[in-house]
């Protein structure tokens, strides 16, 4: 059964459409790269889908070059009438765009898109790009962590001097007010201290008669027994 042949029309299902798109991009993206390989031809190929999104093709090494030299051709074509200030612009909005676009089609490059129409040789460059970008990147972050605990250590010894200045003062503290407790106690008496220090000279914490009527009794026996006849001590009394 043959192929029916196509309406040349918009394709009203949304579905069909970008199945068809995604098709015949794909084929003309192939037929671009036979011609420039059969032919030695120099091709650039820009398609932009519905949605804006860009799909390209250049047989050179780079699609900007490829738009200067048409850009020089179409000036030099028409070098016999003065360009108008408006055509001037309308060029370099064409020049920037261009540049624009090439570095789109470079950033989708590098996040690994669109990467079919690419020779060996700008696969390369792209994996050398991306792996000297890769290396600065951990410089740069080994550097940044250096420089926070740098910053950590910094402050670390900060609270450490601190926190012996806060001891000192502590200690200092301490002693002070043991010294003030020491001289309010001899103020208030010397007596009083002395009996708390040294609780056996405390006649009111001893058992039995105090030792001065100890002393008063002895003294009168020995006065008994020293007078003629004796006696006893009981007598005496």
């Amino acid at each position: 059964m043959g192929r029916g042949k196509v309406e040349m029309r918009r394709i009203e299902n949304k579905i069909s459409r970008q199945v068809t798109f995604a098709k015949r991009r794909n084929g003309l993206l192939k037929k671009a790269y036979e011609l420039s390989l059969l032919c030695d031809a120099e091709v650039a190929l820009i398609i932009f889908s519905g949605r804006g999104r860009l799909f390209e093709f250049s047989s050179s090494s780079c699609m900007y070059k490829t738009l200067e030299r048409y850009r020089t051709c179409n000036s030099n074509s028409q070098e016999a009438t003065p360009p108008l200030e408006s055509e001037i612009n309308y060029q370099e909005y064409l020049k920037l765009k261009t540049r624009v676009e090439f570095l789109q089609s470079s950033q989708r490059n590098i996040l690994g898109e669109d990467l079919g129409p690419l020779s060996m040789k700008e696969l390369d460059q792209i994996e050398n790009q991306i792996d000297a970008s890769l290396k600065h990147i951990r410089s740069k972050k080994n550097q940044v962590l250096l420089d926070q605990l740098f910053e950590l250590k910094s402050k670390e010894q900060e609270l450490q001097d601190e926190n012996n200045d806060l001891r000192k003062k502590l200690q200092d503290t301490t002693s002070c007010c043991g010294e003030n407790a020491v001289h309010m106690s001899w103020q208030d008496g010397g007596q009083c201290s002395s009996r708390v220090l040294h609780p056996e000279h405390d006649t009111s914490m001893q058992i039995g008669y105090p030792r001065a009527y100890m002393d008063q009794l002895n003294n009168r026996d020995h006065v008994a027994c020293e007078r003629p006849g004796g006696g006893s001590s009981a007598g005496w009394i």
